[in-house]
Protein backbone atom coordinates (compact mmCIF):
# COMPACT_ATOMS: atom_id res chain seq x y z
CA UNK A 1 0.00 0.00 0.00
CA UNK A 2 0.87 3.38 -0.70
CA UNK A 3 2.53 5.65 2.35
CA UNK A 4 0.13 8.88 0.74
CA UNK A 5 -3.17 6.39 0.97
CA UNK A 6 -1.99 5.53 4.72
CA UNK A 7 -2.00 8.68 6.20
CA UNK A 8 -5.07 9.81 4.22
CA UNK A 9 -6.51 6.53 6.34
CA UNK A 10 -4.44 8.10 9.90
CA UNK A 11 -5.97 11.23 9.06
CA UNK A 12 -9.78 10.94 10.70
CA UNK A 13 -8.60 8.75 13.83
CA UNK A 14 -6.05 11.50 14.76
CA UNK A 15 -8.35 14.07 14.86
CA UNK A 16 -10.38 11.92 17.13
CA UNK A 17 -7.52 11.09 19.20
CA UNK A 18 -7.17 15.03 19.29
CA UNK A 19 -10.39 15.50 20.34
CA UNK A 20 -9.84 12.75 23.39
CA UNK A 21 -6.52 14.38 24.72
CA UNK A 22 -7.73 17.78 25.11
CA UNK A 23 -11.08 16.31 26.71
CA UNK A 24 -8.93 15.07 29.28
CA UNK A 25 -7.12 18.29 29.69
CA UNK A 26 -9.95 19.74 29.95
CA UNK A 27 -11.13 17.42 32.45
CA UNK A 28 -7.70 17.44 34.49
CA UNK A 29 -8.12 21.43 34.12
CA UNK A 30 -5.06 21.48 32.50
CA UNK A 31 -5.99 22.89 29.42
CA UNK A 32 -9.35 24.47 28.08
CA UNK A 33 -11.27 23.83 24.94
CA UNK A 34 -9.94 26.66 23.20
CA UNK A 35 -6.53 25.04 22.26
CA UNK A 36 -8.27 22.05 20.28
CA UNK A 37 -8.39 24.64 17.00
CA UNK A 38 -4.63 25.53 16.97
CA UNK A 39 -3.67 21.68 17.52
CA UNK A 40 -6.17 20.65 14.89
CA UNK A 41 -4.81 23.11 12.30
CA UNK A 42 -1.19 21.55 13.24
CA UNK A 43 -2.15 18.50 13.26
CA UNK A 44 -3.59 19.20 9.69
CA UNK A 45 -0.40 20.88 8.49
CA UNK A 46 2.10 18.01 9.69
CA UNK A 47 -0.64 15.41 7.75
CA UNK A 48 -0.52 17.46 4.31
CA UNK A 49 2.89 17.84 4.62
CA UNK A 50 3.45 13.82 5.25
CA UNK A 51 1.09 13.52 2.46
CA UNK A 52 3.51 16.18 -0.02
CA UNK A 53 6.14 13.99 1.12
CA UNK A 54 4.98 10.62 0.37
CA UNK A 55 3.91 11.55 -3.27
CA UNK A 56 7.14 12.98 -3.75
CA UNK A 57 9.04 9.60 -3.34
CA UNK A 58 6.42 7.45 -4.90
CA UNK A 59 6.77 6.43 -8.75
CA UNK A 60 3.80 7.02 -11.00
CA UNK A 61 3.62 5.77 -14.61
CA UNK A 62 4.29 7.95 -17.69
CA UNK A 63 1.87 10.81 -18.70
CA UNK A 64 0.72 11.42 -14.47
CA UNK A 65 0.02 10.33 -11.37
CA UNK A 66 -3.65 8.61 -12.86
CA UNK A 67 -4.48 7.00 -15.63
CA UNK A 68 -6.71 9.20 -18.00
CA UNK A 69 -5.26 12.17 -16.78
CA UNK A 70 -4.27 14.99 -18.59
CA UNK A 71 -1.02 14.33 -19.76
CA UNK A 72 -1.64 10.56 -20.41
CA UNK A 73 -3.36 11.54 -23.36
CA UNK A 74 -6.86 10.74 -21.83
CA UNK A 75 -9.45 8.69 -23.36
CA UNK A 76 -10.08 10.48 -26.46
CA UNK A 77 -6.69 10.51 -27.54
CA UNK A 78 -7.50 10.29 -30.96
CA UNK A 79 -9.97 13.28 -30.69
CA UNK A 80 -9.51 16.53 -32.78
CA UNK A 81 -7.72 19.29 -31.40
CA UNK A 82 -10.62 21.81 -29.45
CA UNK A 83 -11.30 24.47 -32.19
CA UNK A 84 -10.33 22.92 -35.42
CA UNK A 85 -13.73 22.07 -36.42
CA UNK A 86 -13.50 18.57 -36.39
CA UNK A 87 -11.39 15.76 -38.31
CA UNK A 88 -10.87 17.89 -41.29
CA UNK A 89 -9.72 21.24 -39.63
CA UNK A 90 -11.15 23.11 -42.16
CA UNK A 91 -13.65 24.45 -40.60
CA UNK A 92 -13.95 27.78 -39.24
CA UNK A 93 -15.88 29.39 -36.55
CA UNK A 94 -18.41 32.52 -37.83
CA UNK A 95 -19.32 34.18 -33.89
CA UNK A 96 -23.05 32.67 -34.46
CA UNK A 97 -24.05 30.84 -31.63
CA UNK A 98 -27.05 28.41 -31.69
CA UNK A 99 -28.82 26.51 -29.10
CA UNK A 100 -32.18 24.00 -28.36
CA UNK A 101 -32.60 25.54 -25.08
CA UNK A 102 -34.94 28.73 -25.74
CA UNK A 103 -34.88 31.25 -22.39
CA UNK A 104 -38.15 31.89 -20.72
CA UNK A 105 -39.79 35.40 -20.69
CA UNK A 106 -39.46 37.35 -17.33
CA UNK A 107 -42.26 36.98 -15.50
CA UNK A 108 -44.31 39.86 -14.07
CA UNK A 109 -44.22 39.68 -10.44
CA UNK A 110 -47.47 42.11 -10.61
CA UNK A 111 -50.01 39.63 -11.38
CA UNK A 112 -50.83 35.96 -9.31
CA UNK A 113 -49.58 32.46 -10.47
CA UNK A 114 -52.32 31.93 -12.72
CA UNK A 115 -51.39 35.68 -14.78
CA UNK A 116 -54.72 37.18 -12.96
CA UNK A 117 -54.13 40.34 -10.89
CA UNK A 118 -53.41 39.56 -6.74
Amino acid sequence: MSHYFLIRRVTGPAILLLLGIVALLNQAHVAGWGIFVPLLLILLGVLKLAERVALSGEEFPPGGPYPGGPYSGGPYSGAPNPGTGGPGGSQSYSGQTSTSIVPTPPHDLSKGPNGGSL
